[in-house]
């Protein structure tokens, strides 16, 4: 073999890498989604006084149900999307007394509304 073909079948595998290196990190990362997703209209119908029924009717049954305190409620979500933002983590705790809502806690962010917001065009000039 001559000179010149012996330095390129040396030097195509290391192109070929160089090639692909950057490709490495297109992998896609599928979103991990977890617990009870709460919209925003249904937490803001949750009241201090409803009872177990209404707040399960309404929110629906906790992820994690409490062994050792019956009278907590916890609903957890987290959603984390793609491999380079901070997941999303939420908590709303809800409080009961003599089997009615006493106190509502909500820690982290607020889910965001599942119903889109349509933005309307303002109305061409006529020319």
């Amino acid at each position: 073999m001559s000179r010149p073909r012996l330095a390129v079948a040396r030097l195509l595998p290391a192109l070929a890498l160089a090639a692909l290196v950057p490709l490495a990190g297109c992998v896609y990362r599928m979103n991990i989604q977890q617990g009870n997703f709460l919209e925003k209209r249904v937490i803001t119908q949750l009241k201090v006084g409803m009872t177990r029924s209404q707040v399960r009717y309404l929110l629906g049954t906790p992820m994690v149900p409490s062994t050792f305190d019956t009278d907590r409620w916890d609903y957890l979500y987290y959603l984390k999307k793609g491999r380079l933002r901070r997941p999303q983590k939420y908590l709303l705790t809800v409080y009961f007394q003599n089997d009615k809502v006493a106190r509502i806690d909500n820690h982290g962010q607020a889910p965001i509304d599942s119903e889109p917001t349509v933005t309307e065009r303002a109305p061409r000039p006529a020319t």
